[in-house]
Parts: C-alpha cells; structure tokens; sequence
C-alpha cells in the first residue's frame, strides 16, 4: 500500500512552491480520477488563505467519445465546479474541444478523409492534442508558466515509462513539457501500479460526491482510458470506454461491443457504423469508396512499383452515403436511446461541411440541407448566399457545354468557384496563384492515368 499522505504533502509543497498555476487532465478514467482525487485532497488539507493559486481541470471532448461516458464527464465537471464554490477551493472545470474545421465529422464527410489507420492517424492531433495544447498556451501565455498535472503511469507501457524518464527533472518531481518551454508536468502516480490505483479508489471516498464503484463497472468489461493527450506517443484508445466510439486505428473494438452485451443495446448502430468504416479500409475495394486523386489534385502510385494507384479521399458520393447513415442513425438512436436530444453531429459541422462541399467539392446541387431535411424531417438555420449563386440548373447547363466541347466539368467548375471566392476583393492577385493551382491539377480519366503509367513503365508492368 502507498503512503497516500506522504504523497499529499508532496502535493502541498509543489503547489506552495512558486505561483504558476495546474492544469489537471481528467479523462473520467480511473488513473485521471486518482490525481485529480489527490490534488484535491492536498490542496483542502491548507488554510483557505493559502489556496491562492488557480488550478484547471480540462476534459478533452473529441465530439465522438463514447456516449455513455459523456454524462458521467459532465456531472463530475459540474460536481466540481459546485464543491468549489462551496468549499472555497481554488479548482475550475472546463471542457475543451477541437474547433469546427478539426472536428472528425468535417474531416471525414466533409473533405472526404478515409478512416484513420496506424499509417494515417490524422484523428489524434486535430481531435486531442491541438484543443489541449492550445488550452496549456494560453495558460503559459497569461501566466508565463504552467504545471500540467497528469495521470500516467510508467507501468502503462515502455514508450510512456521512456517519455517520463526522459523528460525528468533531475532532483526534481517535474518533468519538461515535450513541446512546450513554459510547460512542465508532474505526474503524481507514475510509479504506481494498476492494483495501486484501484486500492486508493476504493478505499478513500471522493470529495466530489462521486462513488468510486462506479468506475469498476465501468471497467469490469473494458479496461484501460484515454487521457488527455498532449503529444503523439499516446497510443489510439478504440479499445476504451473512455476513447472515440469512432476509432479505426484498433481493427477489433472491444469497448462497445461489451457495452451492448452489458445491457446498452441501444448502441449497435453505432457499432456496426464503425465496423462499416474499417471495411473501407481494405485494399479490396479502396477503389469501390475513394477517389483517383488526392486532394490537392494530383495522383500518385505505390511506391513497390506495383503500377496500384494510392488512392484519394472519399468520394463525394460516398460522404453524402455516410452523412445519410449517420443522420438516420442519430434519429434512432433519439427514438430509442437514453438521451432524445443526443448530437451524433452538431448543426455547426453541417454547416461546415456544406459549404466544404459546395465550395471544394463542386457540389453545386447544394446536397446537406437536402439530405438533412429528408433524413430528420426538419430544417437548420442555414446559412443563405454564403457561397455563391451556382445551382443544379448551372451545373446540368455547364456539364452540357463541357461534353459539347469535350472539357472535364469539374474543372470548369472549379475555374468559376475560384474567380467567385475572389469576387470584391481588394486585392485580387491570389486568383492566378488559384487558376495555376487548378490546371496543375490531374484532369485525365483514372483510365487515362494508368495507361499513361503503364506505357511509361513497361519493364514494371510486363514483370506483374
């Protein structure tokens, strides 16, 4: 058993020590509840008139945790901010959450990124690290420096027992920040083990009204969580309650699947819509959901010189499929779920995503307030006019001219988005930069592109 008062006056003495202020990372998981449990119980053990220095309780939202974990966040948020007004402690909760254009609905239906992999893990630094990050900057930018107090724990893996030794303090119990100069880390059970962790929860009360118990249940099927991320030597937390009900980077998701054996039947939709994005993963049929070409336009091969195209974003036909499966799922889900007014996707990101459509994408159709309207019955506030005049009707008359003139539309269509983002602008010099851009665009069939390939590497495609 540890010495759980040594470590409180430790506690003490580095919050006594100097006046930057904490930043606490709280998952909801058992190893963030532990130093959260700690801090508290240090820093109410001083005299109210030395509780002076601030400290910050953050929770990272990714917009995609895992439902049932949501409201169990929330009211220890909230029982947070209540206990210290209360008890006149110097803790403030707060939630932070990436911006609308990171979120993973705009990434992924919006700009048409696949489903993150281990070779393309674009979810962690928009979704965790870039919220986080920006909350400690700001911290360190007010107050000059910051102590970020995390949960982790050497015994978690070798990579994160190696990232705690290297950035030791020597003679100190801080740690340097890995990115930033202004930030340091202390880690208060990082020699601790997981019996360690359960044993304190158990055994001493929380001073939030919280019962420890429940966190057992939580994890009686599902092990492990997902802190507060703040680099990328985090490893992808699909397999637990407390990550992405989303993550593809783990092929078999564990987490749900036991949450619906548990009882929450409710969530099997979800389930099979993360099971339906891996599957696009799959060399097989990449070709059947992604584009030819990658964003910026261009097409490039395999490297093994195998003549295979690495292919593009999703198509725009395939993100207004996923838009549609998750519109109708987040109606079931309200009819039959827990929670009816439950967001799978917020107004703001339809937003997003529509004008990514219509502006990037060329869908002058004008698709997400259409598809919204015939999934949910109802209408958003959309915005009016925020991209142009171009319609359906614009699109089938210019497709005509194009086939006439035997010029790809889309490329026409792209010429005319570009001259009319750039309509009333002082300074209209990017539109070169834009035209230029576009016609360095791959404007040739996916046909055309491979017998392009294959008559310049003949001596690669006769050996297949």
């Amino acid at each position: 058993m540890k010495d759980w008062q040594k470590l409180r006056d430790e506690i003490k003495q580095i919050y006594l020590a100097d006046k930057r202020p904490w930043v606490i990372g709280y998952s909801g998981g058992k190893d963030s509840t532990t130093s959260l449990q700690l801090v508290w119980e240090a820093i109410s053990q001083l005299p109210v008139e030395k509780r002076k220095k601030q400290v910050y309780v953050i929770s990272s939202d990714t917009l995609v945790e895992t439902p049932v974990i949501v409201d169990f966040i929330n009211q220890t948020l909230s029982r947070i901010n209540e206990k210290a007004a209360e008890t006149k402690m110097p803790f403030q909760a707060r939630k932070v959450r990436p911006v609308i254009r990171d979120s993973f609905w705009v990434n992924l239906i919006g700009r048409g990124y696949p489903a993150p992999s281990n070779t393309f893990r674009w979810c962690t630094d928009r979704l965790k690290i870039r919220p986080s990050n920006s909350f400690i900057l700001k911290t360190v930018s007010r107050y000059g420096e910051v102590i970020l107090v995390l949960g982790v724990r050497s015994a978690e893996s070798q990579t994160r027992a190696h990232v705690i030794k290297s950035y030791q303090i020597q003679g100190s119990p801080l740690s340097r920040h890995s990115r930033f100069s202004g930030a340091y880390v202390y880690a208060p059970i990082k020699t601790w083990t997981i019996d360690d962790v359960w044993d304190y929860l158990l055994t001493n009360k929380s001073p939030l009204g919280n019962d420890n118990r429940e966190l057992v249940q939580l994890y009686r099927k599902a092990t492990g969580e997902c802190p507060l991320v703040v680099d990328d030597t985090t490893p992808p937390c699909g397999n637990s309650r407390f990550g992405c009900w989303t993550c593809t980077v783990v092929r078999t998701e564990k987490s749900i699947t036991s949450l619906i054996e548990s009882g929450e039947k409710w969530m099997l939709p979800l389930l099979e819509f993360r099971n339906f994005l891996v599957s696009t993963q799959d060399p097989e049929v990449k070709a059947d959901y992604r584009e030819y070409k990658r964003r910026q336009g261009m097409v490039s091969f395999k490297s093994d010189g195998s003549g295979v195209i690495s292919r593009g974003p999703y198509t725009l036909e395939v993100c207004k499929e996923l838009l549609k499966r998750l519109l109708s799922m987040e109606k079931q889900i309200r009819e039959k779920g827990p929670d009816p007014n439950i967001h799978l996707i917020l107004p703001e990101e339809l937003q997003y995503i529509r004008r990514i459509w219509r502006i990037e994408r060329g869908d002058w159709i004008d698709s997400v307030p259409k598809i919204y309207r015939d999934i949910t019955g109802s209408d958003l506030d959309w915005v009016k006019n925020d991209v142009g005049a171009f319609t359906s009707k614009e699109k089938a008359l210019l497709e005509g001219i194009c086939i006439e003139q035997q010029s790809p539309p889309k490329l026409v269509m792209k010429l005319l988005d570009a001259e009319l983002q750039t309509q009333g602008m002082r300074r209209r010099s990017s539109i070169y930069n834009m035209i230029d851009s576009i016609f360095n665009e791959e404007w040739r069939s996916e046909d055309e592109v491979i017998r392009a390939y294959e008559m310049a590497h003949p001596q690669k495609v006769n050996k297949q």
